[in-house]
């Protein structure tokens, strides 16, 4: 089915579904790649149609105004005493543009950031310009914002990803626009993003699959299987246990633990991820034997060279031997996640609980104090031991 006549100024129906349209003056063309703008509404209502319309026109309208604007001859320059400052027919800027926006944002918060701050930010800012061209931050509209959300769905990416994506660049602009004292909205503020109905919720492994995988650990005893069960019992993120050095191991202390830190080959996530966790079961275990076994500086050093972490490699070589014996579904993430249900399932404190897993506190009250000693998260780690695996292993574990 075509297009319909719509009583909606601006507008036709297209299969029931109302669509704005409005064609580009004929004198500001050459900003755009197109001589006219069409945009679903996306809505049925007749209502609905005509206020979303009003408000686009009466916006594109201002825009409009702008752009003639900053065509026009500033008033005045012909009064200036330096021709050669004079601006005719010249669009002036303060040169804050796209990518002068991302060396900004580099700049100020790249300080201590790892390599794939660096690479994500680029990489989304690449997009952008590819996508939208390289220009001055008051020239994107929201408009543009939704033609780079269409335009990284069609380019095959997956609904996080473009979240991720638009994330990084609406937070470039933003300090830019901070930095600079712009004046100007952030386009990218807003940008609706559909949900993913076909989104599966990360999988948590269960007690059972825990205990096969730590049986399967010490039984071939290398430094793959280490990590996999220092992992096992503490809840680390997978960089955070591939990037201890060994002096973060504190064995010989009255509560053996781990000290997770920043490490200039290592950032860590968040301010918060900074934390003491006590070494139990197959985490102590394999502490053990990574000290040892490791004469150098780091505990993974293939994973570890001194200036970043690879930690990227060391997740396809885990999952990879994962799915040997645990369903498909189950990742070296979902140790994560089952540390977490462990400890909910002990009625552990959610302060607590955020302590030992480096989680971001979700109340300003927990903020407070200095949280748990260390005495008391060794006693919750044990009561986590014991409540876990004191039951025998059910061997129902591949489907």
């Amino acid at each position: 089915m075509g297009r319909t006549f719509s009583a909606v100024p601006y507008t036709y129906l297209k299969r029931g579904v109302y669509y704005f349209v409005r064609r580009i003056p004929s004198d500001l063309q050459t900003f755009y790649r197109t001589d006219r703008l069409i945009l679903s509404l996306r809505t049925k209502s007749l209502h609905r149609a005509s206020r979303a319309s009003e408000r686009l026109s009466l916006r594109l309208d201002d825009y409009w105004l702008d752009l003639r604007l900053k065509r026009t001859e500033v008033p005045g320059s012909h009064l200036l005493k330096d021709p050669s400052l004079q601006t005719h027919g010249i669009t002036v800027t303060l040169g804050s543009t796209l990518s002068h926006a991302c060396d900004v944002y580099k700049r100020t918060k790249g300080r201590g950031r790892g390599k794939l701050f660096f690479t994500h930010t680029d990489r989304a800012v690449g997009y952008a310009i590819e996508c939208l061209g390289n220009n001055d931050l008051g020239e994107y509209t929201t408009i543009d914002a939704g033609e780079f959300r269409d335009w990284l769905f069609a380019k095959g990416l997956k609904r996080s990803s473009v979240s991720r994506n638009l994330t990084i660049v609406k937070a470039v602009v933003n300090l830019c626009i901070q930095e600079e004292g712009l004046g100007i909205n952030n386009p990218f503020a807003k940008v609706y993003i559909p949900s993913d109905e076909n989104h599966t919720k990360r999988y948590s492994l269960t007690i059972d699959q825990i205990k096969l995988l730590q049986q399967r650990c010490r039984e071939q005893d290398d430094s793959l299987r280490w990590l996999a069960a220092l992992i096992s019992d503490t809840g680390m993120r997978l960089a955070e246990a591939v990037g201890p050095s060994k002096d973060d191991l504190k064995l010989t202390d009255e509560v053996p633990h781990v000290v997770i830190r920043k490490h200039p080959w290592r950032p860590l996530k968040t301010s918060g991820s900074e934390r003491i966790i006590p070494l139990v079961g197959a985490a102590l275990w394999a502490s053990q034997r990574l000290s040892d076994t490791v004469s150098g500086e780091f505990l993974f050093p293939q994973y570890v060279d001194g200036i970043s972490t690879n930690a990227n490699s060391a997740s396809a070589a885990l999952n990879k031997w994962i799915k040997t014996f645990l369903p498909k579904e189950c990742v070296v993430h979902g140790m994560r996640h089952a540390f977490r249900d462990r400890l909910r399932a002990l009625n552990a404190p959610t302060d607590m609980i955020d302590q030992l897993g480096g989680w971001s506190t979700q109340t300003v009250g927990s903020k407070y104090g200095d949280g748990f000693s260390l005495f008391t998260t060794c006693e919750t780690m044990e009561s986590l031991d014991f409540f876990s695996f004191s039951q025998p292993l059910h061997r129902n574990i591949v489907r």
